[in-house]
């Protein structure tokens, strides 16, 4: 069992139905990587037993209704009430309704207090059942019960991995725009459980998880000295990365997570270095006359996409994890800014400001294949979804108070507003949690 606290969860995987089709048999599935998805119709009916059931199902349907790839059926439309999760249910009354597929479930309180979350997934049209999961964990963390379910249904009719069961960290903005306060924020990826985790009226910038989940990096101006820090999740520790001349920016961890890369401006111009953040030692990469920034590592270490304004105006470039090799990748009208490698290696998202208007859009990492997924007043700082199918960024309209934060899949046709309190930006996302 995992113990975490105040951001760690009590959550066990006390054992997986074996009544389970292999999928090479199962009819329904999807295809997401085709452009655009028609989203499957799916029954999640309210678990048995009581208010919490209902509560769980509710956030497993919004969960898989907001990736776009699946369509959740109005309960009013629902023909058969179930009242035994365990049994089949009558499939022709799902097929009715066109529900190619179903979830069931049931919520009961053990007798330590621990709470007990199971369902089913069901292929309606093949008569069968797809997938069956139990969990344990303390009643307060039933939300992160919803999310890991969604997952297990997202990852068995996909193919590929969920992720709903990860957090958001980023920048909460307040007050009026010429006295902005800005601390970093936490949240489950859909909004909710959202928290300070910093308290102090200093500015704080580009907040990064590292590999392990629990420790994030960022920039603060604390004390008028821009310094990057360090900070514990679980414990609230936090720790100078190390004291730099000049400007500190964009810090992000390196995939093992033994590494912070990073922008540090000295005599006019920029350049990125790393720091050994067991010996803090630190190595240099470029060495130019510009603006070199925005560093960011390919899944595997390798490589580092960056931009720079060596040739006179924004650009991407990639070069060897050593600082080798150094090749502009962005040719487009515009500038480039931003760069994120994705989880999966296979595409780079970037901001791109071209004609006064700001977009998100993609490329391969050898700068072929740009695609704009959405454009706007002012878009800007895309982050990864862990399984690399999802975007999230932060948008400026045009008269509005401050920034909000936006979620687009791969294909540029799921864009929704992501709810917090008040303005918000900069969003970094998180693996997994386990």
């Amino acid at each position: 069992m995992l113990k975490r606290n105040p951001f760690r969860f009590l959550i066990a995987l006390a054992a997986m139905v074996t009544l389970v089709i292999a999928p090479a048999y199962a009819r329904v599935e999807i295809n997401i990587n085709k452009g655009n998805v028609e989203p499957l119709p799916i029954a999640v009916t309210d678990f048995l037993q009581g208010e919490l059931g209902q509560k769980i199902s509710d956030v497993v349907a919004a969960d898989l209704k907001r990736s776009g790839l699946f369509a959740p059926i109005a309960k009013s439309a629902f023909i058969e009430k179930i009242t035994n999760p365990d049994a089949a249910p009558r499939f022709e009354d799902w097929k009715v309704i066109n529900a190619q597929a179903l979830v069931t479930g049931r919520v009961t309180q053990e007798g330590d207090g621990r709470l007990k979350a199971e369902f089913r997934l069901w292929d309606s049209f093949a008569g069968q059942q797809m997938a069956g999961q139990q969990f344990f964990t303390q009643p307060e963390n039933w939300r992160r019960v919803a999310h890991i379910i969604a997952d297990a249904i997202y990852e068995q009719i996909t193919g590929e991995k969920g992720y709903f069961d990860t957090r958001i960290v980023y920048v909460a903005e307040s007050g009026p725009k010429t006295a902005r306060k800005r601390q970093l924020a936490i949240m489950d990826q859909d909004g909710a459980n959202a928290r300070g985790i910093t308290n102090s009226n200093d500015i704080v910038l580009t907040p990064r998880f590292s590999p392990n989940k629990q420790e994030i990096t960022y920039m603060s101006f604390e004390g008028n000295e821009p310094r990057v820090y360090l900070l514990q999740l679980e414990t609230g520790q936090r720790e100078v990365v190390g004291n730099f001349p000049g400007m500190t920016f964009a810090p992000r961890f390196s995939p093992d997570g033994q590494r912070v890369i990073m922008s540090l401006q000295q005599d006019g111009n920029a350049n990125i270095y790393t720091m050994d953040l067991r010996s803090r030692t630190t190595t240099r990469l470029t060495s130019t006359a510009a603006i070199d920034t925005s560093p960011s590592y390919s899944p595997d270490g390798s490589q580092i996409v960056f931009e720079s304004d060596r040739g006179g105006r924004q650009q991407l470039y990639v070069m060897g994890a050593s600082g080798g090799g150094q090749n502009r990748i962005s040719f487009g009208d515009g500038a480039y800014s931003t760069p994120v490698w994705s989880p999966r290696g296979d595409l780079i998202a970037f901001t791109k400001q071209s004609g006064g208007k700001f977009s998100i859009g993609v490329m391969k990492p050898d700068g072929s294949g740009e695609r704009i997924l959405t454009t706007g007043f002012h878009n800007e700082g895309p982050t990864w979804a862990p399984n690399g199918r999802v975007l999230m960024f932060f948008r400026q309209n045009a008269g509005a108070g401050g920034p909000q934060l936006y979620s687009i899949d791969l294909t540029g046709y799921n864009e929704q507003v992501v709810q917090t309190k008040g303005f918000a930006s900069d969003p970094a996302w998180s693996p997994l949690l386990e």
